[in-house]
C-alpha cells in the first residue's frame, strides 16, 4: 500500500448525508459536518476525483441529501439503494465505485458507526485502501464515533480528517488551483482566513513601500 494518496487513483463516496439523519448527530456540530462534507466535494471538484453518492430512504424520516452536495457535484453519480443499510449491499452502488477503476477510496458519512463502517468495511474486504473522514462524518454520541474509529483501525482502514485529506490531495501550493485549495481551509478551519487575510494585507503594505 502507498504512504500516501494519489489522486488519479482515488474515489470519493459521500453516504447518507441526509437532513434526518443530521437531527442525530451528537458527537460533532451539523454545521462543521456540513461544512466538512462540502469541503470534500469542493476538492473533488478542483481535482476531478469521481465521486458517488447515495442516501437511505430520502423520501422518509432520513431525509434527502444535502443540497450542497448537489450544488458543488451537479454531475456526481448518485446511486439509489433499495432498503440496503449497508450501501456496499446495493448492487449498483459496489459496481459504481469498481468501475471507476479506482483502488483509494475516501468515504464520509452519517452514521459513521453504520453508513461509514459498513460499507469501508467491506471495501477493505474486497481489496481497496479505505481512509474513513471522520470530521466529515457523524454519529449518534462520541462513544459511537470512539469505538466505531477503533474497529475501523483495527481493520486496516485508515481514520483521517477533512483537512488532511484535502492537504494530501493538494500536495503543493505551486498550482493554478492553489487560491481554491486556500478558500477550503478557510472554510473548514476559519481562523486561517485570519492568516491569509494578514499575509495579503503584509503583501500589500510591501508593495506600497516598494
Amino acid at each position: 500500500m502507498a504512504v500516501f494518496i494519489d489522486p488519479n487513483d482515488t474515489v470519493l463516496l459521500l453516504v447518507d448525508h441526509q437532513s434526518g439523519l443530521f437531527q442525530t448527530v451528537k458527537d460533532i456540530s451539523v454545521h462543521e459536518l456540513r461544512t466538512n462534507a462540502a469541503a470534500l466535494a469542493t476538492m473533488a471538484k478542483i481535482m476531478d476525483l469521481p465521486v458517488i453518492t447515495t442516501a437511505s430512504a430520502p423520501d422518509g424520516p432520513n431525509g434527502p441529501l444535502m443540497p450542497e452536495i448537489a450544488r458543488i457535484l451537479p454531475d456526481a453519480t448518485f446511486v439509489p439503494r433499495n432498503g440496503e443499510v449497508n450501501a456496499w449491499d446495493a448492487p449498483a452502488f459496489a459496481a459504481a465505485v469498481r468501475a471507476t477503476g479506482r483502488r483509494t477510496v475516501l468515504i464520509a458519512g452519517v452514521w459513521t458507526s453504520v453508513c461509514v463502517a459498513f460499507p469501508a468495511l467491506a471495501a477493505k474486504a474486497e481489496g481497496f485502501t479505505v481512509y474513513a473522514i471522520i470530521d466529515a462524518s457523524g454519529d449518534v454520541s462520541t462513544a459511537a464515533s470512539q469505538v466505531t474509529v477503533a474497529r475501523l483501525a483495527q481493520a486496516g482502514v485508515i481514520p483521517t480528517t477533512t483537512n488532511s485529506i484535502v492537504a494530501e490531495i493538494q500536495k503543493t501550493w505551486n498550482i493554478p488551483e492553489a487560491g481554491d485549495f486556500a478558500g477550503i481551509y478557510a472554510k473548514t478551519t476559519p481562523d486561517y482566513a485570519a492568516v491569509i487575510e494578514s499575509h495579503v494585507a503584509a503583501g500589500h503594505a510591501a508593495d506600497a513601500k516598494a
